[in-house]
């Protein structure tokens, strides 16, 4: 016969599974929302791409390799995220906490470096108000760059609850989801890379 404390854990425990799964569905959902909004930004450049008004072209205006390092920073911060996430199953507080804090750090690398192309750009008189090329790189990598930085304030509140907390069953939960938007932003980031900077060098 079954104790009645051995019920209600497990009842605690189904609650607990219901809860994660709904809330993961949830994310999922919230991230293919994303998807569309990202795809928007995409067909306008796309459409938008060759429209220059007499300006300087993609080939012009941006250096592959500048690009490229940002696309390796941005790969590390999503490998030492995936770190992260596997110091939390195994409840290895010291080691998430460094993991978050390199990726945390790689992150702010990456947003550091898009403000200085950004501001070059501005400075070269190259702003979205120049042509309706321009406008349309503005808005698809400036969205990406704000989508990096709620990332980053997400990141730290996360941080400080690991310290405060521990890996209480929300922040685990939390940080799942954390996890998954910090990929999606980097698979966003290879196709903005790819369509934006390589094809904007080649063609």
């Amino acid at each position: 016969m079954t104790a009645p404390s051995s019920v209600k854990h497990d009842d605690h425990l189904e609650v607990e599974h219901e809860i994660y799964s709904k809330t993961i569905f949830g994310f999922w959902i919230y991230l293919m929302t994303d998807c569309v909004l990202f795809a928007t930004f995409f067909t306008t450049y796309a459409v938008l791409f060759q429209s220059t008004a007499g300006g300087p072209s993609s080939r012009e205006l941006f250096h592959l390799p500048f690009a490229l390092t940002e696309t390796m920073i941005l790969l590390t911060s999503s490998f030492t995220c995936g770190l992260a996430m596997l110091a939390v199953h195994r409840q290895a507080k010291g080691l998430a906490m460094a993991a978050f804090a390199i990726t945390f750090a790689l992150g702010i690398s990456f947003l550091a470096m898009e403000f200085h192309e950004f501001s070059h750009l501005v400075q070269e008189g190259n702003s979205w108000q120049r042509s309706a090329f321009l406008s349309a790189f503005f808005s698809l990598v400036g969205c990406h760059g704000l989508h990096i930085t709620c990332g980053l304030l997400w990141m730290f509140v996360m941080m400080g609850q690991i310290l405060m907390r521990g890996f209480s069953f929300s922040t685990v939960r939390r940080l799942t989801c954390l996890s998954m938007f910090w990929h999606f932003l980097d698979v966003i980031w290879i196709f903005i890379f790819t369509v934006v900077y390589l094809l904007g060098v080649i063609l």
